[in-house]
């Protein structure tokens, strides 16, 4: 089949491995004029782990990624208050377990998906008209085309979903918690394999030392307002009035901002629809199902759903709509999960009170205790799905 996937962050460019591998033709598009660069790190486990085991790119992951050696908690003063060494609580996951900038796992994935697959930069989708039989395409540049399917991976304020399933105020749910990443580099103090935190009501801040000398800093904060998302120069003037007055090392972080190689900005969001599939027109990852970035699982999950839709796709023999509804049926329960899992867990990045503080700082320090650091996360490690084989190609 002739298949269009929209989008080339995470899901997007596994599920063209996977397709090109069983076949098909692929066509990748992406409005950004390149793959994107910096952002957030992810903690990478679990399933999707394994899926990217299955595409050979594990020994790239480890190799370039982190293992990091203590979460430690400090005071407005940079005093530690407490500290746990996340390697105990790895051991569960037999050390499948990384932690990655998410644009280097992209950049792995894509890599690995280069071959035969066309991959457009610099457009983006503007119309989609599905017939039954076919789907007539238009591109914001190219000409018009056709394909038997057509797949959104296009991430949280996906352009498909819109097209395809109407506005994002019918499926997005806001969490009430804001998220920014930059990093920069020759940043000082540096702590390396130690993410640092400093966590007060309403907002926290991460400091992670990269490679090349570079730090990433993450900021999360409660936030009722808009949030620009095309305008970078207003997202950094947000994130200066919302950390106003905040302590610890925050004023200095601030001052690198306009040195920062690269700025991300973004609503704590999820989405839920009612089905993932509309015709000859399917979503996948974040455009599907975004468990919001509080899950800190999305990049995982986002593999994990276009594998099972290759996969399904393949078993299918071409039946979109029966590969649509396995598709669904086999990741709806895990999704839905990490979901309402995340709805919770807005407290431990962004406490509403003291109360919540001084709880969140307290389990922080027990965590220091393995056996109690294995009962807290330790189910978190073992996702509740059984992937598919790998079909034959």
């Amino acid at each position: 089949m002739r298949v269009l996937i929209v989008g080339a962050g995470i899901a997007g460019p596994t599920l063209a491995y996977w397709l090109q591998r069983f076949g098909h033709e692929v066509t990748l598009v992406e409005r950004a004029p390149h793959l994107r660069e910096g952002g957030y790190v992810v903690d990478f486990w679990g399933a999707g782990f394994d899926v990217a085991d299955r595409m050979g790119i594990v020994p790239r992951l480890m190799d370039e990624g982190y293992v990091v050696r203590e979460a430690r908690e400090v005071s407005r003063s940079g005093r530690r208050i407490a500290h746990f060494d996340p390697r105990h609580v790895i051991g569960i996951s037999g050390g499948r377990f990384v932690t990655i900038g998410r644009s280097d796992l992209s950049r792995a994935i894509h890599d690995a998906a280069h071959g035969d697959v066309e991959t457009v930069f610099g457009d983006t989708v503007t119309s989609l008209d599905d017939d039954g039989e076919r789907v007539r395409v238009g591109f914001q540049h190219a000409e018009p085309r056709d394909f038997d399917l057509v797949v959104g991976a296009d991430g949280l304020h996906s352009r498909v979903r819109t097209l395809a399933f109407g506005s994002d105020g019918e499926s997005e749910r806001y969490l009430g918690i804001t998220v920014a990443a930059f990093d920069v580099t020759g940043y000082r103090p540096r702590d390396e394999l130690v993410a640092v935190m400093h966590t007060e009501v309403g907002h926290q801040v991460l400091r992670l030392a990269l490679h090349d000398d570079a730090t990433m800093f993450c900021f999360m904060f409660r936030y009722d307002g808009a949030v620009p998302l095309d305008d970078v120069a207003a997202q950094q003037e947000l994130l200066r009035r919302r950390m106003n007055g905040v302590g610890w090392e925050v004023p200095a972080i601030l001052e690198q901002m306009p040195q920062a190689r690269t700025f991300y900005l973004d609503r704590a969001s999820q989405i839920r629809l009612p089905s993932w599939s509309r015709g000859r027109i399917a979503l996948i990852g974040d455009a599907a199902a975004a468990p919001s970035l509080l899950a800190g699982q999305g990049s995982a999950l986002a593999m994990i759903g276009a594998y099972v839709l290759a996969c399904a796709l393949q078993h299918a023999q071409g039946d979109h709509r029966a590969a649509f509804a396995e598709y669904e049926q086999s990741l709806a329960p895990l999704v839905r999960g990490k979901q309402d899992a995340a709805t919770r867990l807005g407290a431990a990045f962004a406490p509403r009170n003291r109360l919540q503080l001084l709880l969140r700082n307290g389990i922080v320090g027990l965590m220091a205790i393995p056996p109690i650091a294995n009962l807290a996360m330790g189910r978190s490690l073992i996702d509740p799905i059984r992937l598919p084989p790998v079909p034959a190609d």
